[in-house]
Order: structure tokens, then C-alpha cells, then sequence
């Protein structure tokens, strides 16, 4: 198999520790993350030549959050060093009715003022048959939602598979904003992934019967979003993530996949979660693994949820989980039993 790329924004995460609520927080926990960044972090968990592409500054934060990647396996060497700040966002975990927030300051990061000449896109998918990005990339700035659409044309004439998620995040950009320019580059996709709610916010397609806000989940009306994404943008698979929240600590999770005009369901679980952040990432980056090595679109999705699952069992963003405990699970060892 060839080497996956990643491409985005690697940032500085500060928590309160525990479920101190931020404006109590006398103390921060440090780790870096980003959307593509814990994909490609899954990606070497599992064994696969993942490569990140970045722009971050060449200080000693930026170095710590190279070595953050370096640290499990991730490839660094394609990121450039350039730019004056690393982006920050702060997570405060929700419980029990609070919900969890995260507070964006990344503004002037070094990617977000990065421009096409700072990527040397035939360079870079050179021995690569795998891109993923993200919509968050696109949000960043004008100037990267241009450098994702000639990104994703360089993959299409290197005949790479690109893979993407909606990744909607209403502190980037207006619906609207996102509509327009995710509209321009998912025609490029090949496999694209969504959330219960990134269809209707960023391209208004609606699922029946469905009300995120009381965790009432219609599988029948996402299996049409999934159809009408597909059908809409030609994407060969469609997967989306399938939350029903009980509250901030414990979520039905369950995921489906669209492919070649069917549907393919997982189980569900019920998840008592530690931190959901980077939970839709985890899910990305073992759909992605399980489709790269050529799983049946049943075990992929099977695969991906169960993975996701244990991910939002494990504190911050990177899921630090094998291939051989997420096969577990989808084998129904979900007791939590003490392993000797």
C-alpha cells in the first residue's frame, strides 16, 4: 500500500484538568491536535505510512508539536517550517446536561497564511495513494480553501484516492461560506464522511425524522442523505457518524456507510465517554485504514465505529488504540473486564 497523506492544522490543546470548567481553570493540560492531525495519528496505530502536510512555525512550540506526531509514528518531513504562532483552542469537558465547549484562538496561524507556493503538490503524493482532508482546512482562510482545490486536483491526476469530512465548524465560516466552497471541492472526493448534522448545515440536506438536539436518530433518513450526497457529487462511499446524546457523558454511537447504492449499518453502542473530542476523527482514520486495506464496506464500518468507540473512552484528541483491541470489540469484548 501506498503512503496516506493528512493535511491541515496541528494545534496547541489546553483543558482544565478534569471537569473544571475554564473560568475556574488556575492550570492548563497541554497536547496538541488537530482534525487531520489525529487522523493521521490513527492511521500509524494501525500500521499504515502516514504522512502529515503542514505549515507550522519553527520555534520550539512548533517543534514540540512536530514531535507530538514524531512520538507515534507519524511522518513529519513534509511539513514546512514557516509562520510566527501555532494555533491554540482551549476544551472544557461537559457533564452529565453542561455541554462541552471549545474556544477557538487560531487566528494568524501560520497555515492559515499559507499560500500555493508553500506546497509542492506532485511532490508531495509522490508513492502516495491515499489524501484526506477535512472541511475545517478550507475554513481557515480563502487562500487554503484554494490550496485544497489544487491539492485535490493534483491527487486526481496522480490517481490517488481522496477522502474528506464535512467537519463543519460554525466559528470558521457561515453556512453559506461553507456551502460554496465544500460545494467546489467535494466533487473531487472519493470517500466522504459526515456527522448527523454536517449534510444539513453545510449543503441544507435534511434526514426525516431525525432531531439531534433529543438524540433521536432516523438511520432511514440518513441512508437518503447519504444517497442523495453521493448521487449529487458522484463520491463512491458516503459514511456518516450516528449520535444519539443521552448526555455530554453518555452517547449511542453508531455509524453507516453508503457504497455502490446500499447501505451498510453498524451496531450500536452506549458509550461512557471520557472525551468525545477528536471522537468523529478516530472514526475517519479507521474507515480510512479499514477501506485502505480492503475490508468488506461491512467490517469497515464496524471497524470505524468500534474504534471511535474506544476512542472517546481515552483522554484528548489522539486515539491510542490497536488494531487488535478495535477487532475485539467489533467481536463483542465490550465488557471492560480487567485483561491479565
Amino acid at each position: 500500500m501506498g503512503k496516506v497523506i493528512c493535511f491541515g492544522e496541528l494545534m496547541l490543546r489546553l483543558n482544565p484538568s478534569g471537569y473544571l470548567r475554564i473560568v475556574q481553570a488556575e492550570n492548563f493540560e497541554a497536547s496538541y491536535a488537530g482534525g487531520e492531525a489525529n487522523v493521521a495519528v490513527s492511521l500509524a496505530n494501525y500500521g499504515e505510512d502516514a504522512a502529515f502536510v503542514s505549515v507550522i512555525p519553527d520555534n520550539l512550540i512548533g517543534q514540540s508539536a512536530v514531535n507530538s506526531l514524531r512520538r507515534w509514528g507519524v511522518d513529519t518531513s513534509l511539513i514546512k517550517r514557516s509562520g510566527d504562532r501555532l494555533g491554540i483552542y482551549f476544551v472544557e469537558k461537559g457533564a452529565s446536561q453542561r455541554a462541552s465547549k471549545v474556544i477557538y484562538d487560531r487566528k494568524y496561524s501560520a497555515i492559515s497564511l499559507s499560500t500555493a507556493s508553500d506546497y509542492d503538490w506532485k511532490s508531495i503524493f509522490k508513492d502516495a495513494d491515499w489524501f484526506h482532508f477535512t472541511g475545517i482546512t478550507p475554513a481557515l482562510s480563502d487562500s487554503l480553501a484554494s490550496v485544497c482545490l489544487e491539492a485535490c486536483k493534483a491527487a486526481k491526476e496522480a490517481g490517488v484516492t481522496i477522502s474528506c469530512d464535512l467537519n463543519y465548524r460554525k466559528n470558521l465560516w457561515s453556512k453559506e461560506k461553507a456551502g460554496e466552497v465544500m460545494g467546489a471541492l467535494v466533487p473531487y472526493v472519493d470517500v466522504l464522511i459526515a456527522n448527523e448534522e454536517d449534510a444539513s448545515d453545510v449543503f441544507g440536506i435534511t434526514a426525516e425524522n431525525t432531531d439531534v438536539e433529543s438524540g433521536s436518530i432516523s438511520t432511514a433518513g440518513y441512508e437518503k442523505v447519504a444517497a442523495e450526497l453521493s448521487m449529487r457529487f458522484g463520491c463512491k462511499a458516503v459514511a456518516i457518524t450516528l449520535r444519539g446524546s443521552i448526555s455530554a457523558n453518555d452517547n449511542n454511537w453508531a455509524g453507516m456507510l453508503y457504497s455502490n447504492g446500499r447501505s451498510y449499518l453498524s451496531k450500536n453502542y452506549l458509550i461512557h465517554i471520557v472525551d468525545r473530542v477528536g471522537g468523529g476523527d478516530s472514526f475517519g482514520g479507521a474507515l480510512i485504514h479499514a477501506l485502505h486495506s480492503g475490508y468488506s464496506e461491512q467490517e469497515a464500518i464496524e471497524f470505524a465505529v468500534a474504534a471511535s468507540c474506544l476512542k472517546q473512552t481515552i483522554e484528548q484528541d489522539f486515539n491510542h488504540v490497536s488494531e487488535s483491541e478495535v477487532k475485539a470489540l467489533m467481536n463483542g469484548n465490550g465488557t471492560g473486564r480487567v485483561q491479565r
